[in-house]
């Protein structure tokens, strides 16, 4: 069977949180090379490279884009095109704003369409870019090559940041499915869906006091009495994104520390 050692990634807002965190994690499984997206921090996305070198990464290199653009999404795979094949697209970029859901006066157009395009059009303007890639990892590989969008429980349960966001995640589960479907057998398309993640996201929407807030609540409120950080959900990616779910397609798997079970809660990622 392929292994991790096989491998060429790309990654998308790789710089900080949970595509960092799977980045390093994949290089620590093997993956040889990679590409690392970043919108706007090239000295955070750096020092991720650097970690994935450390972590036995042969190959790491780093582009600026905007998901939202098609023109950076193929700017972003062109990196790739060397090697000659993509075995894992891993659609991380994401965005948001902090909206209570009962404020719609707090929300315009303009914000939702922002929050779609790098949530939805971004990971389907990246797999369009990717596809010929992708395609030739599986020619080539024998497997499937693999899908990796990061959605949200808040596509799942209608619970999240803003309304914005969470109309902007069920559209990306729908869109996983579709596209499932669609590019299979070459290609397989699955989403994750994260509860509360404990990144500096929420320090940057809500302030640190808030945000300390949210990590106890969700820990005291959580059926498995934790906070996730973006180490213990990339796990997951990670494996969605590698061979051992070479059988799966079209799947929305949610890792929320059970958070679902407990009923309506606090903003989740």
């Amino acid at each position: 069977m392929a292994a991790f050692s096989d491998m060429n990634v790309i990654i998308t807002g790789a710089a900080t949180g949970l595509g960092a965190a799977t980045a390093i994690g994949l290089a620590r499984a093997g993956a040889p090379r990679l590409v690392l997206n970043y919108a706007s921090s090239r000295e955070a996305c750096a020092a991720t490279a650097e970690a994935c070198r450390a972590a036995g990464a042969k190959e790491v290199r780093l582009v600026q884009g905007d998901v939202s653009k098609d023109e950076d999404c193929r700017r972003i795979v062109a990196e790739a095109q060397s090697w000659g094949a993509v075995h894992a697209l891993v659609n991380n970029a994401g965005t948001t704003l902090h909206v209570p859901h009962d404020q719609l006066d707090r929300l315009s157009a303009e914000d939702f369409h922002r929050i779609y395009g790098v949530n939805a059009v971004g990971p389907f303007q990246m797999i369009r870019a990717a596809r010929p890639l992708l395609e030739a990892a599986h020619a080539a590989w024998g497997l499937p090559a693999s899908v990796v969008n990061i959605s949200s429980i808040a596509g799942l349960a209608g619970v999240g940041s803003s309304v914005a966001y969470v109309a902007s995640k069920a559209a990306l589960n729908g869109l996983t499915v579709s596209l499932a479907r669609a590019l299979a057998p070459a290609i397989r398309v699955n989403a994750l869906c994260p509860g509360y993640i404990d990144t500096p996201w929420f320090v940057k929407g809500t302030g640190q006091e808030n945000a300390d807030r949210l990590r106890r609540q969700v820990a005291e409120s959580t059926p498995l009495g934790v906070a996730p950080k973006p180490e213990d959900v990339a796990e997951v990616a990670i494996f969605l994104a590698g061979p051992g779910s070479r059988y799966m397609t079209g799947e929305l798997v949610p890792c929320d520390a059970g958070t679902r079970l407990a009923g309506p809660g606090p903003r989740r990622r």
